[in-house]
């Protein structure tokens, strides 16, 4: 029975030929079961979470988008069927079909005016990056310039050469 795998060798070994085992068979069942392999390996995501309100949105439409393709559907099986309620569901239908196409928009939309407020992720190579670099490393320099004649003014101008 060696040559079938740990699960399957204990299922169908019955409990007094397990307590019979040897030690060095006892030592490769431990050793199995401390070498299994995990059901699934989590990997890091690829690309990065969407904002929350853009989320929200994507999902809102989601389930808008599923309503109404039900109901597309209900309309046309009740068409087939000729329902007095097919009228209606087509009508409904209709309205569900704008109201999903202005949900889409509504992800763009969102998704736009939170790329405008809080700014596009920008890679190491990317020119906004390092023109931001620069704005900071100028205004850095111009707060220390600024301090150092604040300083120079505090001392008065007394002609003084050095601190003693």
């Amino acid at each position: 029975m060696s040559g079938l795998p740990a699960v399957g060798r204990d299922t169908l070994m019955g409990t007094a030929e397990r307590c019979e085992t040897s030690e060095e068979g006892a030592a490769t069942t431990t050793q199995e079961r401390v070498s299994y392999r995990p059901l699934w390996v989590e990997e890091p995501a690829r690309q990065r979470r969407m904002p929350d309100p853009v989320r929200t949105a994507a999902v809102r439409a989601v389930l808008i988008i599923a309503v109404t393709l039900l109901q597309a559907m209900v309309a046309f099986l009740c068409t087939l069927a000729e329902s007095w309620l097919a009228f209606p569901m087509v009508i409904s239908s209709v309205v569900s079909t704008v109201v999903a196409t202005w949900s889409v928009l509504d992800v763009w939309v969102t998704r736009q005016v939170w790329n405008q407020r809080n700014g596009v992720v920008s890679t190491p190579s990317s020119t906004a990056r390092s023109l931001r670099r620069e704005r900071r490393r100028a205004r850095r320099q111009a707060r220390a310039a600024e301090r150092a004649q604040e300083r120079i003014r505090r001392q008065g101008g007394t002609g003084r050469l050095s601190h003693s």
